[in-house]
């Protein structure tokens, strides 16, 4: 068995945690070990925008925010473990980073 480790990145915190519970899932049902998931720091973007286009009228603003949520996994992976976590369906809006 190897280290592996997995990182799961996405705008939306509900599809990550989703992702994370079927990869702890695969874990347990077949019987490696498994560390996490860990949330890592959530990253915030956050844009300052005038609210009129043409830029007449009262000086108000929109604050609009971006977050990426991160979780980390570390398992003890064997090959079919690590075929069952590569079938996994994930959406457009996870990233997921696979080192062995």
């Amino acid at each position: 068995m190897s280290l592996a480790v997995i990182k799961l990145v996405s705008t939306s915190k509900n599809d990550v945690n989703t992702i994370a519970g079927q990869i702890k899932d695969i874990a347990t049902t077949t019987g490696i070990k498994c560390k996490g998931p860990v949330p890592l720091p959530t990253r915030r973007m956050s844009q300052t925008v005038r609210k009129t286009p043409c830029g007449d009228g009262s000086h108000t603003y929109e604050k609009w925010e971006l977050r990426f949520h991160k979780r980390l996994i570390e398992l003890d992976v064997s090959e079919q473990a690590l075929r069952q976590i590569m079938r996994i369906p994930v959406p457009d809006t996870v990233q997921i980073e696979i080192s062995l």
